[in-house]
C-alpha cells in the first residue's frame, strides 16, 4: 500500500515513555506508547513533545507526577 501525504498533514512520531514512581512498599512503574502529531506549520521541538508527553501522563497516571523517567523516545513513525 502507497501512502502520500500532503504539504497540510501533520508528520506523525511514535513515542515510548517509561515512568517509576514510588509506591507503599517500593516502586511502580508504567510504559505507554502514542503518537505525536506535529503540524508543517507549527514546528515543535522534542523537549515540547516531552513535556506533552509527561503531562498526559500525568493527567492519565496522577501517581507518575514527578516520577523518575526510566526511558523516552521519539521518532518518526515510518519505516
Amino acid at each position: 500500500m502507497e501512502t502520500t501525504s500532503t504539504p497540510d498533514s501533520p508528520v506523525l512520531y511514535t513515542w515510548m515513555i517509561t515512568l517509576q514512581f514510588p509506591v507503599r512498599l517500593g516502586f511502580g512503574a508504567v510504559t505507554e506508547t502514542g503518537h505525536f502529531p506535529v503540524q508543517p506549520d507549527k514546528p515543535a521541538s522534542r523537549m515540547a513533545a516531552y513535556r506533552e508527553i509527561r503531562a498526559l501522563m500525568a493527567r492519565t497516571y496522577p501517581e507518575t507526577t514527578g516520577a523518575t523517567l526510566l526511558f523516552f523516545s521519539l521518532e518518526p513513525d515510518r519505516l
